[in-house]
């Protein structure tokens, strides 16, 4: 008599936790949530602790999986990745399924980031930097030339940050937290002071402020606006710094790493740094007291106007209008506003574009005695927390899924060894 064939998964083909998420390529919390989520059925243990799994549903999961983590081409051939945290649809963007302005304009920069990494809102969140990171990343921003960008500074500041952690490898999801709670003000506090005066304590906006801003004494008003700016910016679903981070998380980069590499990509001026642009031209329709010859200039060089239109949104971009409404309860804004108001009026008779966040954060910078480069600062900070946000879910995904595969389109092999 034949001996029977061993189940090829322990005891009537099921799996242990363990084996489950070694075949998903996750971490064994996210078995569960894919239980929790109705992704997978589970079977406890008899007379014991744990769970077991149908490996063929098991085998059926990792497939799709890998289906999806691939990316599908929508109608526009883009990549899409799977993601619980940002929608944006019918000019409005919602956080985890929360109209995200509502959140920007009735919390904190700091609640509106916990909310973000966990689903919870924790009114009076707080984030401190360690005196050791603080330290060694103000060292290695003090030792840069004078010209360096503020991207620059904050990719030092968070190369030696990191420096300072020798548990940065762990990948756990409270201590990745831990390490976002800690590096987002050891960012801040690193960037040298505007004036005289610098805050090391207190809301993160407040301290960026004094980084920021040579005037002292801000109004609550204007610290408003900046913590409110910080909210709204902190993600924006699938942006291309957002995307780099999510490669370098794919490949289980640390936290640190991960952001360094959404820094390496936002400095460009179609990201990051496209505020600056909006504010140099806001500055020089000030300075001439009319949009039209400045906007002249521009479309005469072949440029496109900074500050104005969206691709995600037809119609207008709800950053833009929050901050706006913000900026209007600043006295001193007026003229920036009046300016901004003009810019869009006038670029209207060429091409009908509503103001972008851009625009609105030049007229935030330009009102509150800031340079041109410190949109780009409080862009790069704010959406700090959101690339720690979509590390954290990436973690919890497949190692190295996202892994296009490139289209060659060279000569065809085999060719010969060139002389």
């Amino acid at each position: 008599m034949r001996d029977e064939e061993p189940a090829p998964f322990g005891a009537e083909g099921r799996l242990s936790t363990k084996e489950a998420a070694e075949l998903l390529g996750v971490k064994p919390e996210t078995v569960y949530a894919y239980v929790s989520r109705g992704q997978l059925s589970s079977r406890r243990v008899s007379g014991g602790r744990g769970s077991t799994f149908d490996a063929t549903e098991v085998e059926a999961l990792a497939r799709r999986n890998r289906r999806e983590g691939a990316g599908g081409c929508g109608s526009g051939g883009e990549l899409s990745v799977r993601t619980r945290i940002t929608l944006i649809e019918s000019d409005r963007y919602f956080f985890r399924g929360v109209d995200a302005v509502d959140l920007a304009t009735r919390h904190t920069y700091e609640e509106v980031a916990e909310w973000l990494w966990t689903g919870r809102m924790l009114p009076g969140s707080t984030f401190t930097a360690p005196a050791a990171s603080v330290a060694v990343a103000r060292r290695a921003v003090d030792a840069l030339p004078e010209h360096a960008s503020p991207t620059d500074q904050l990719r030092v500041a968070t190369i030696a940050a990191a420096t300072a952690d020798p548990l940065r490898f762990d990948l756990s999801e409270d201590a990745v937290l831990g390490t976002a709670r800690a590096l987002i003000p050891t960012l801040v506090d690193a960037l040298p002071p505007a004036g005289r005066h610098r805050l090391d304590e207190g809301p993160v906006a407040h301290r960026l402020w004094s980084r920021l801003s040579m005037r002292k004494d801000p109004d609550e008003a204007s610290l408003r606006a900046l913590d409110a700016a910080l909210a709204l910016l902190v993600d924006h679903d699938l942006a291309a710094s957002t995307l780099a981070v999510r490669v370098a998380a794919s490949a289980r980069a640390h936290a640190y790493a991960a952001v360094s590499a959404g820094l390496g990509v936002i400095e460009g001026p179609l990201h990051g740094a496209a505020s600056g642009l909006a504010h140099r031209l806001l500055q020089d329709v000030l300075e001439q007291g009319d949009a039209a010859p400045v906007i002249a200039d521009e479309l005469r060089a072949g440029r496109r106007i900074p500050g104005l239109g969206h691709r995600l949104y037809p119609g207008e971009d709800p950053r833009a209008r929050a901050l706006f409404a913000l900026l209007e309860r600043i006295p001193r804004a007026e003229p920036a506003l009046l300016a901004a108001r003009d810019i869009v009026e006038t670029t209207a008779r060429h091409t009908p574009l509503h103001a972008n966040v851009d625009l609105a954060l030049a007229v935030l910078t330009a009102s509150c005695g800031m340079a041109p480069t410190a949109g780009e600062t409080i862009f790069a900070v704010a959406r700090t927390a959101g690339w720690i946000a979509h590390a954290l879910e990436e973690y919890g995904e497949r190692p190295l899924r996202m892994r296009p595969s490139g289209l060659y389109a060279g000569p065809k092999p085999p060719q010969p060894l060139p002389e």
